[in-house]
């Protein structure tokens, strides 16, 4: 009989096969110069091949504890993407951050420049663009025969996207960085030149295309109605968490985690300035020059200043950091996509490190206040420290397991918890940061009301002094987040195009934290005095990655 690591394994393979931009964010190589198919007949044709891979592990008998997990972190997440397939939601799948449009065009950050084969690969798969994102058009249309189909506002935000990256705003089309960087580089080669200038010519046309397919086809069947429902949110959810929630117990302590960082941040507000409201404090933390970073070069090498000492600080001290996982780079990101700060994993033999990516917006100036806390979460002692983690165990975890699977309950969870930490630990001691960690608890409360409220159609409580007994929508998610939390404009209209889009992944955050220190409060109980908090962090990172469900299983033993 087929081994658990066997099997788990092989299916690392089948998706790099059928995926192979999921392959380059992995790092397996031999698949970088093939760009996604994301026609009906290869989705239909990589769910067949794994629900063969599912009924393999179902059969499968663990030979110890290490392969135990694996089988139930596999079983378990085969069989909600099986679910997720008959639900026939990929008909749809459009949205404004982690969609097709987006995949064709970022997995363009992640390939190696250094070489002449790592040239052709990038022209060989900007050449492919024009069909791939045919296959997706044919996927769509299915869909609008169907009327399953994704929202107005979606395809409008996804329009805007392909109309900058084929250069028809005020920016160059991206795929001319490329030919630009080809240029700048080493390698002297006229066959390459051409060939990266013709492909860059043909991906942005390619973006063109399907720009005005969105504009002038699709959105004519779009939905003008944002939310999705009880249903497709608890399945989306699930997916995201790895874990069954109750949407309205959740949304109720949504509002009582806002109450309480709200509380908290009125009284750090007097820390920070005498006196001071909130609003007044975070206007000062915000306007005064001492602190805040000016240039976008220098404001990279403070970040990759804070990431590297953090590791030296942490390392033997409140983790035993893996020796790959040591290294981490700070870029800045392609302008385009959403405006919030985001992480990439290493590659498999961390030829290509983990690295933490901030989209600018054009600005040029850097208020740091909540800068360090966002940098804790992305980079050290969370996403990185994390995934690297995972990625560094060979001997412990299955390939599945290291580059494959995780929720983003379990990840970004932690990247939360470890936030909230940083400030146990003491690192949030001057009021300043500590004022950007509530911040970001504050966003992270608000989201998971506006996700519930907005997809559900609840109503907002009456004890709320923001528009009490009314019914959430998109404007007035978008009133309350202005409101609420104290991040610029562009960036909060962003936001809530995100959470329609891509319904369950915002409550993630809070939700994942929420399991995480409910994990960690019941090893200390169960342990008394002798609680080691770097042995459990240890422990618990290094169990690999798995749904909240199994996740606080594993932990807690119950």
């Amino acid at each position: 009989m087929t081994g658990v690591f066997e099997i788990a394994d092989g299916f690392v393979e089948t998706v790099a096969k059928h995926h192979p931009l999921t392959a380059t964010h992995m790092g397996v190589p031999g698949f970088d110069h093939l760009m996604a198919d994301y026609s009906p007949e290869a989705i239909e044709a990589f769910h067949m091949e794994s629900l063969a891979a599912l009924r393999d592990m179902e059969a499968a008998v663990p030979a110890n504890e290490r392969e135990r997990m694996c089988k139930d972190t596999f079983v378990a997440e085969a069989r909600l993407s099986v679910e997720q397939h008959e639900s026939r939601e990929y008909l749809r799948d459009m949205n404004v951050l982690f969609s097709p449009v987006q995949s064709v065009r970022s997995i363009f950050d992640l390939m190696p420049q250094n070489s002449l084969e790592a040239w052709e690969n990038i022209a060989s798969r900007m050449e492919k663009i024009g069909e791939s994102l045919a296959g997706y058009r044919q996927t769509l249309d299915i869909g609008r025969a169907e009327g399953l189909v994704t929202s107005q506002r979606q395809v409008n935000g996804c329009a805007t996207q392909c109309e900058v990256w084929a250069g028809e705003g005020d920016s160059a089309p991206f795929f001319d960085s490329l030919v630009n960087a080809l240029a700048a580089s080493d390698i002297d080669d006229d066959s390459i030149r051409d060939r990266i200038e013709d492909a860059s010519a043909l991906a942005t046309s390619a973006y063109g295309d399907m720009g005005e397919y969105l504009r002038s086809e699709y959105l004519a069947d779009a939905t003008p109605v944002d939310g999705v429902g009880r249903d497709r949110y608890r399945l989306a959810a699930r997916g995201y968490l790895g874990a069954e929630i109750d949407p309205e117990e959740t949304y109720d302590w949504g509002w009582e985690q806002l109450a309480w960082v709200m509380s908290e941040m009125t009284r750090t507000a007097g820390l920070i300035k005498p006196g001071a409201s909130v609003g007044e404090a975070v206007e000062l933390l915000e306007s005064d020059p001492a602190r805040m970073i000016k240039g976008e070069g220098k404001f990279k090498q403070w970040m990759q200043d804070l990431q590297d000492r953090t590791i030296d600080e942490m390392d033997g001290v409140h983790f035993d950091i893996l020796e790959p996982v040591r290294k981490i780079e700070a870029l800045i990101a392609p302008p385009g996509g959403a405006l919030a700060m985001y992480y990439t994993g290493p590659s498999e033999d961390f030829s290509r490190p983990g690295r933490t990516w901030y989209p600018t917006g054009g600005k040029t100036e850097f208020p740091i206040w909540r800068e360090v806390s966002i940098a804790y979460h992305e980079g050290v002692p969370g996403h990185h420290f994390q995934i690297a983690t995972n990625v560094a165990m060979t001997e412990e975890l299955s390939r599945f397991q290291r580059l494959l699977a995780g929720t983003s309950g379990h990840a970004e969870g932690w990247a939360l918890y470890a936030e909230r930490l940083m400030g146990e630990l003491g690192y949030l001691e001057n009021p300043d940061y500590y004022m950007g960690m509530l911040d970001a608890q504050e966003l992270r409360s608000v989201r998971v009301i506006v996700d519930i409220g907005m997809h559900l159609g609840l109503r907002i409580p009456a004890h709320s002094e923001f528009h009490p007994g009314e019914v959430w929508t998109g404007d007035l998610a978008l009133e309350f987040m202005r409101e609420r939390v104290h991040f610029p404009a562009d960036f909060v209209a962003s936001e809530i195009d995100r959470y329609l889009g891509i319904p369950g992944q915002a409550i993630s955050y809070k939700v994942g934290e929420r399991v995480w220190l409910e994990a960690r409060e019941s090893a200390k109980q169960k342990a008394g005095a002798s609680f080691d908090l770097k042995d459990w962090h240890n422990r618990a990172l290094k169990l690999g990655p798995m749904g909240l469900a199994q996740m606080k299983r594993e932990l807690t033993g119950a």
